[in-house]
């Protein structure tokens, strides 16, 4: 196992530990590191006391609060420790509990705190080594550096600490940004797939009525109407089941895997079809007309365009008791203009309901517009603009 391996699980269980048993641990290595002159006597000339030993404690035990009370256990050993000094029974030869309560400070101390700390520690390192007996140039160096050292690495450790933070942070944003966008995506694919069950059940179920109606009528004095009438709707529940698999074929498979459902979606070039069967199944004259140069539309502005006109087609059927409509086509170089005109009832009568405003939505959503009301000889007129341009920025620009 490498050191980096070994390493970096035990930084973070040190980390995560409880921090009483951590600093009380801390605290402990310190007062046994302050206490190894009592251990080992003979190793030194200097003056042991207990009262000696005590000041020492008094720079190791306050180490358990250091991280609830950071600057009150930083005043404690900040006044212990130069007491010990010049009490010089015996001398600190290394500043064990400043260098910790130094870093703490740098780590977790508000900035006027670690200011203060850091500019108390190196006047009071420097006017405690002049109370020293025949102090040395490398003394000074050596307990200045250490003030330096230890606080450097707590700098090190806040700005760490702050860097981890805002990662985790912008960890969590992208993540809740992440889901508000899967949640938006899941809510406008779920109101396509409603808009089109929608388009097609009422379109197919208009006409499936309006031969429903047409047949009893005829069935004794024209039994081959009647038996027209009779195929109208089965052709016309057989294309709407058809359409249907096909939508939930989008809800059942993944992309890109190739379904026998993920049949292409209707566009313009079904239109004339729409046209033809609308016309065969509830005899009214529908007619088809265009103008300009055909050019290419994004995918699902091409699914728009056929479901506006069937939507509209599917509206004068059902309110409009129309004898005829047009429907046309007008290109120009940035948009697609459809229009669908009838010669019934007009706006009084009904107003396509829920159909309207799928054609108003469905033209938003390609960044087109749409608008409805009565014709200019009466009857009722839906014209929607969809943008002809395959950029979609530019086209909702």
């Amino acid at each position: 196992m490498s050191a980096r391996s070994w390493f970096s699980p035990a930084a973070e269980r040190l980390r995560t530990a409880n921090p009483y048993v951590v600093d009380s641990a801390l605290a402990t290595l310190v007062l046994f590191a302050v206490s190894l002159q009592w251990i080992f006597p003979d190793e030194g000339d200097d003056r042991l006391t207990w009262q000696g030993w005590l000041i020492g404690a008094a720079t190791a035990v306050p180490l358990v609060w250091r991280r609830r009370a950071p600057f009150v256990t930083a005043c404690a050993v900040s006044v212990a420790t130069p007491v010990q000094a010049v009490y010089h029974a015996p001398p600190p030869d290394v500043m064990y509990g400043g260098m910790v309560v130094l870093y703490t400070m740098a780590a977790l101390g508000r900035p006027w705190q670690r200011r203060a700390m850091l500019v108390g520690w190196l006047v009071g390192v420097s006017l405690t080594m002049m109370h020293k007996e025949e102090p040395q140039p490398f003394e000074y160096a050596f307990h200045l550096l250490s003030v330096v050292c230890a606080y450097g690495f707590g700098v090190l450790a806040r700005v760490q600490r702050a860097y981890t933070s805002e990662l985790e942070d912008r960890a969590r944003r992208l993540e809740r940004e992440r889901a508000a966008d899967t949640a938006r995506a899941i809510a406008q694919e779920r109101s396509r797939i409603a808009r089109d069950m929608h388009d097609v059940l009422a379109h197919a179920v208009s006409l499936m009525v309006v031969q429903a109606e047409a047949g009893p009528v005829v069935m004794r004095s024209d039994p081959a109407r009647a038996e027209a009438a009779f195929d109208a709707i089965a052709g016309a529940g057989r294309d709407a089941m058809a359409q249907l698999r096909r939508i939930l074929g989008v809800l059942k498979e993944p992309r890109g895997d190739g379904g026998a459902w993920r049949l292409p979606q209707p566009g313009v070039a079904e239109l004339p079809g729409l046209v033809r069967r609308v016309g065969d199944s509830t005899g009214l004259r529908v007619e088809l007309s265009g103008s300009g140069t055909p050019r290419p539309l994004p995918p699902d502005t091409e699914v728009a365009a056929f479901r506006v006109v069937q939507e509209a087609l599917t509206n004068t059927v059902k309110h409009a008791r129309a004898t005829s409509a047009t429907v046309e086509l007008d290109w120009t170089e940035d948009e697609l203009t459809l229009t669908v005109t009838d010669d019934g009832r007009g706006p009084g009568s009904g107003d396509g309901g829920h159909g309207l405003i799928g054609i108003r939505e469905r033209a938003a959503a390609c960044g087109g517009s749409a608008r409805a009301g009565r014709g200019p000889e009466g009857g009722f007129r839906v014209v929607v603009r969809l943008p002809a341009a395959v950029d979609r920025e530019a086209a909702l620009g």
